[in-house]
């Protein structure tokens, strides 16, 4: 089902809008997609299934010469999980873009072997800041290191845990503005506010009832692969890991802890290079992980399978039981030496207690129950 909603139109703004609110509505009963692509304030307020923020959007690129696409389909709650797929796309010819998806959790498990499941935040070694004021979101850059040319790029993400039914939501939005950089505090604001609006409104859309956070005055910047500092002292999600002489971790890059869905500690030897990985997942994102071992049929006993146990070589997860029927949330380790020397003589007995000491930090501050460790 289409509808076109550009300026050649022959239907009234009140006979769209009509026509538009009715399609929503059997999209979300039936699970049938809603698709229309315009230009102008009307196409703007109608993006996202209603959801999207436009003025927020319009804050960022402007009121004029905007030209939207929009999708929505599949249904959101019932016994067998959520299909709900939103994705609008609004753009700028002189000032950017903004790519933004809401993603009902968890997905059916039929679902699990047709692709990645949710958007994924940028995979590279600068490590997301949560948003904190109150939310459950990220930041991360979209460029391997802050001061590239064009570093105006930026993903947002924002997880709502529904008040029931164990549902979520979660809305990503992507951002790239000409001209702009994260290294200016002053704007960074500006690439989480979209996200921030977004996942309010569609709160109330769907009917979620999550407790919402606070206006992002600020926020801080991703973390670089050379801001490293003693592990001894970490204070954030580092916090609590021990060091290790025979495998020579001694220093650490972190972030704050502040409810965020993805949490990483980046474990190093004295002069920074890399030695292991710890990541912890929540909601989608532990669905994720899980359903991309799901996919891999020869790694054995895999986190789909077990709340622990070890991966390979060097490698170990864990899992912990979280509130409102959440899935369960995964912790892993694993070597990330740029030489191999952890791979190949790894110090299994301190990647277990590096493991435990962060998924045990990690729990607490999300309130989930102690963590099953290998």
């Amino acid at each position: 089902m289409a509808l076109t909603t550009g300026p050649r139109s022959l239907l009234t703004r009140r006979q769209v809008r009509g026509i538009t609110a009715a399609a929503l509505a059997l999209a979300l009963l039936t699970g049938a997609m809603v698709w229309f692509a315009g230009s102008g304030d009307r196409a703007l307020d109608e993006a996202c299934g209603g959801a999207l923020a436009a003025d927020e959007v319009r804050a960022v690129l402007g009121d004029s010469g905007v030209e939207v696409t929009s999708s929505t389909e599949g249904t959101f709650g019932g016994d067998g999980g959520t299909s709900l797929a939103v994705r609008c796309e609004v753009t700028a010819e002189d000032k950017g873009r903004v790519d933004v998806t809401i993603s009902g959790a968890p997905r059916p498990r039929a679902e699990y072997g047709t692709g990645e499941p949710y958007t994924a935040l940028p995979a590279h070694d600068t490590l997301p800041v949560p948003l904190g004021h109150g939310w459950s979101g990220l930041l991360a850059t979209d460029n391997a290191r802050q001061g590239d040319p064009g570093d105006g790029k930026a993903t947002a993400a924002v997880l709502l845990d529904c008040a029931r039914g164990g549902r979520s939501l979660l809305i990503t939005v992507r951002t790239a503005l000409g001209g702009a950089t994260l290294d200016d505090p002053a704007t960074r604001p500006s690439f989480v506010r979209t996200a921030t609006a977004t996942a309010r409104r569609a709160d109330d859309r769907w009917d979620c009832g999550a407790r919402l956070g606070r206006p992002v005055r600020s926020v801080g910047l991703p973390v670089n692969k050379d801001e490293y500092e003693p592990l001894l002292g970490a204070t954030g999600t580092c916090a609590t890991v021990p060091t290790a002489a025979r495998s020579a971790v001694s220093t650490a890059r972190e972030t704050a802890r502040a409810r965020a869905p993805r949490e990483i500690c980046a474990l190093g030897a004295r002069d920074g290079s890399p030695r292991y990985r710890l990541d912890a997942y929540y909601g989608p994102y532990a669905e994720d992980a899980r359903a991309q071992y799901t996919r891999n049929d020869g790694e054995g006993v895999t986190p789909a399978e077990k709340p622990s146990g070890r991966l390979g070589r060097s490698a170990y997860w864990a899992g912990a039981d979280c509130p409102h029927g959440a899935p369960r949330a995964l912790y892993l380790i694993r070597a990330d030496d740029a030489d191999g020397d952890a791979r190949a003589r790894p110090d299994l007995g301190y990647e277990r207690a590096a493991l435990k000491a962060f998924a045990a930090r990690s729990t607490e501050d999300h309130g989930c129950a102690a963590p099953v460790t290998p």
